[in-house]
């Protein structure tokens, strides 16, 4: 008996010196740190994607009892002429969105931390303030501008003297794929102008200073010295803007609803309406454009990673 006592309390004072060893310390903190976040993850990315995988392969309409169909879905979604028209829409909104949006975030950044201007501050609240806003906010104010009774852009036009009655640029089939572009690029320019100047503040001022010396313009500058210096910052950018101008479409949502005649229809909107729709509640179909956009994802975030150098430039 005594003895069972005496190993008992060996046994105590072990079990307490192997919590207090900085190494399981380390392993629990790192179990409470990561479980919270590995959790939302599991349960709110990877499960729903699962889900979707699995109710790709069903004919199921969220009601009635789901039937296996394999990959029929899928080569339905192959033969449908409305995907590829949406994934054309979306390869547009891609290619010009980051474009405008990047160019002009880096001309403004570029401007308002090298020319030192006092109303700097004042500039970047002004840049950043459609950031503030929601994407419902931001599409029924660019659906006002467009507007042909008594929209902003028909004002302005006449002000110039160029008279193009009551011309509903969301409403014709020539300018409204178009029209979609501006908010986008008006809605992300001001959050990138704020990451772009903190990325060029870091830029050491001798450089500019050898550069003038030698002669190099604003512009060379902005190319030869800028740019490079700060490429990581802009491939990380360009690639949330091509992955998010292939996934948004709630600007398409409100301003036209993939209207007029599917003409800016996108592949999320598409989706979007098979599952909600009033016309349709295919939710397995859903899903399968769902999983195709995804490839698409994949193959374009691939695609920026090969063209976009991510070689970092010393000094």
């Amino acid at each position: 008996m005594n003895n069972m006592k005496q190993l008992t309390r060996n046994a105590i004072p072990e079990r307490e010196g192997w919590l207090r060893s900085k190494q399981t310390q380390k392993w629990i903190f790192l179990l409470f740190a990561i479980t919270p976040a590995f959790g939302g993850y599991l349960l709110f990315t990877l499960y729903p994607n699962l889900m979707s995988a699995y109710y790709s392969l069903l004919n199921w309409n969220g009601i009635s009892d789901p039937v296996f169909v394999g990959f029929q879905n899928y080569v339905t979604l192959f033969q449908d002429k409305y995907v590829w028209r949406a994934l054309f829409h979306n390869l547009i909104y891609m290619f010009f969105v980051p474009a405008f949006v990047i160019l002009i975030s880096l001309l403004l950044a570029y401007i308002l931390t090298n020319k030192n201007y006092k109303g700097t501050p004042f500039y970047k609240v002004i840049f950043f303030f459609p950031n503030v806003l929601s994407s419902v906010v931001v599409a029924l104010l660019w659906a006002f501008i467009y507007d042909g009774s008594f929209g902003l852009l028909n004002s302005m036009l006449r002000l110039v003297g160029i008279n193009i009655g009551e011309y509903y640029w969301l409403g014709e089939i020539k300018t409204a794929l178009w029209a979609i572009i501006p908010p986008y690029v008006w809605a992300g320019v001001g959050f990138y102008v704020i990451i772009f100047m903190n990325a060029m503040v870091t830029i050491p001022k001798s450089l500019y200073e050898s550069a003038i010396l030698e002669g190099a313009t604003p512009m060379t500058r902005l190319v030869k010295i800028t740019i490079p210096l700060i490429m990581p910052i802009v491939r990380v950018g360009a690639l949330f803007l091509v992955l998010g101008s292939l996934k948004g479409f709630e600007h398409v949502l409100i301003l036209t609803n993939g209207g007029p005649a599917g003409s800016t229809d996108v592949i999320g909107l598409y989706m979007f309406n098979l599952a909600f729709g009033a016309e349709y509640h295919n939710y397995g179909y859903a899903s399968a454009v769902g999983m195709f956009l995804f490839i698409v994802l994949v193959i374009a975030k691939l695609i920026t990673d090969k063209y976009i150098t991510s070689q970092t430039v010393e000094y």
